[in-house]
């Protein structure tokens, strides 16, 4: 059986990045470690990664945020010579089970999305210094910064080769960014993604593929000079104290249940499904910032964020054939909303606004996993404010109507705060409100008036925040007979179906990223061209090309 992958790491472990800081300035090296890769059969080299490595700058990206708010900017920079980053590494693509490939790009592309989201956000902004040869995903790498410097040396160059040497796609966003984000024409990104060669110096700047091209003799005295640019730009506190994210309380069971501080994971085999339990904080809520800021990681609001992250990604990678996930939650709603509360009318602090922020994040991962959501409100829950999200994301939600025979828990209620009017905005920048009252706007400023109101069932239904609410005559049969229907269909059309539903309204950037991208990298995986014995991406370093079906689909 494979080692489950661990998604929690910490800057002592690290093989691949280090960072050096310098008060408003830390620059971040990629130094791959060749052979720490993730699993055996290959080598990283020339700065190519794994999902390993992505797991470590996941990493630093958060710590960054969290544990130095006095990094306003960001150099992202290679460690080693003549080579900028290779992208993902080929060997590994090429051995990998179909579902790592796409769990591994969707995972790059959430991480490319924080670099973007700390320059927006916290004013915490990266720059991308190119030296050498930077190809695939390492461009990908350089498209999630803020701005491009490329040294004009005439070796050093950016590409996105994928079509034309494996017969795939840029997996991690870089056709979308080169269009959506830097704005490129269509023809010369067409030009562009398919030169296995790429671009260099003069015509990568005219084209528009990078921000600047600097000689190597004046190169580190630009890139110096760009991050004092944006330091001084920057809205980020220069005084702000970080807190260090401490190491998660975890056990995993035999059964493969994992424990944390505030949530239990439970897997049912037999069934497919997974149990997600969160329990609402016991405590009161820190009673000011300064006391937020003393409890640091083990605030109530920070520590489940960062367990729900985990546990998420824990059920993406290692449990790949449970396919229905079980929101569940219990505890005082009060507790949780007097939580929520202080970080909401903080939110002009730094660390109140990371938390946020944070779960923005945390909702977001959720939105766009793989597998079944059902959210079950049953006596006893706290489906409230920042939990009721949860109820929001998910594909079906089932609510116990009234007091339930031999149950002395309270009667089920859904309550909703200021958290579900704006701070966890969806991939398509609405929010899941919005979305689920796409065709119907004027539901939401009617729930919008229920704010702050423990509802019940009828009241919930009336207000269409609930799919269904049954009494407990009919709760137990319904939802049994739901989770048997849902795990008896393919799981491949479960996926398209739910990843259909999930974004209506507006397109962006990010919707366009793990819809449309995720479904054509997911299809072009599959196909012979590909992977095949004789696929482009089998045959890559064999000196043989592939050989391709040319019949279009």
């Amino acid at each position: 059986m494979m080692k489950p992958i661990d998604f929690q790491t910490d800057p002592s472990k690290y093989r691949h990045w280090r960072v050096e800081y310098d008060g408003p300035v830390a620059r971040l090296f990629m130094d791959v470690d060749e052979t720490g890769g993730l699993f055996d059969g290959y080598e990283l080299k020339l700065n190519s990664y794994d999902l390993g490595v992505d797991i470590e700058l996941a990493d630093v990206v958060q710590r960054m945020r969290f544990e130095h708010p006095e990094v306003k900017a960001v150099v992202l920079q290679s460690g080693k010579d003549n080579v900028f980053c290779a992208g993902a590494n080929i060997r590994m693509l090429g051995s990998a089970s179909h579902a790592h490939k796409v769990n591994f790009c969707k995972f790059t592309n959430e991480t490319r999305n924080t670099f973007e989201a700390a320059g927006a956000e916290s004013g915490q902004h990266y720059i991308c210094a190119i030296k050498g040869a930077c190809a695939g995903g390492g461009y990908e790498l350089a498209l999630a910064c803020d701005h491009i410097i490329l040294t004009d040396d005439g070796s050093s160059n950016v590409a996105l080769p994928e079509v034309p040497l494996l017969a795939v796609l840029p997996g991690t966003g870089g056709l979308t960014r080169v269009t959506d984000k830097r704005k490129v024409r269509r023809d010369l990104a067409d030009v562009f993604s398919s030169a296995e060669e790429g671009l260099k110096g003069k015509r990568a700047l005219e084209w528009g593929f990078v921000d600047e091209i600097v000689v190597r003799p004046k190169f580190d005295e630009k890139v110096a000079a760009c991050a004092a640019n944006f330091v001084e730009n920057s809205k980020r506190p220069s005084d702000a104290v970080g807190i260090k994210l401490t190491p998660l309380a975890r056990t995993f069971g035999d059964d493969g249940s994992v424990t944390y501080s505030t949530i239990e994971v439970s897997i049912d085999r037999d069934a497919g499904t997974a149990t997600i339990d969160i329990a609402a904080p016991t405590d009161s809520a820190p009673a000011s910032l300064k006391a937020l800021h003393a409890k640091g990681a083990d605030t109530w609001m920070l520590r489940c964020a960062r367990e729900l992250d985990d546990a998420i990604l824990h059920l993406r990678l290692n449990e790949l054939e449970i396919g229905v996930l079980i929101f569940k939650t219990s505890g005082e709603a009060d507790k949780l909303i007097a939580q929520e509360a202080l970080l909401l009318e903080n939110r002009d602090d730094w660390l109140a606004n990371e938390i946020l922020l944070y779960w923005k994040r945390v909702l977001k991962r959720v939105d766009v996993t793989s597998r079944s959501l059902v959210a079950i409100i049953e006596p006893g829950s706290c489906f409230a404010g920042t939990l009721a999200e949860l109820a929001f994301a998910a594909d079906r939600s089932y609510m116990a109507d009234g007091d339930f025979e031999g149950d002395n828990r309270p009667p089920a209620t859904l309550t909703l705060t200021d958290a579900n009017f704006g701070p966890y905005p969806m991939s398509n920048d609405l929010t899941r409100l919005q979305t689920r009252f796409l065709g119907t706007p004027e539901q939401v400023e009617a729930a919008a008036g229920q704010k702050g109101v423990a509802l019940e069932a009828e009241e919930a239904d009336e207000l269409g925040l609930v799919t269904f609410a049954l009494d407990d005559i009919d709760w137990d049969d319904e939802i049994r007979v739901f989770l048997e229907e849902r795990t008896s269909f393919s799981p491949d059309a479960m996926t398209a179906l739910e990843a259909n539903l999930r974004f209506a309204g507006p397109e962006t950037m990010e919707t366009r990223i793990f819809g449309r991208l995720t479904a054509w990298q997911n299809w072009i995986f599959q196909r012979p061209n590909a992977v095949g014995e004789a696929g482009a991406l089998q045959r890559y370093g064999t000196g043989l090309r592939g050989e391709f079906d040319m019949r279009r689909v």
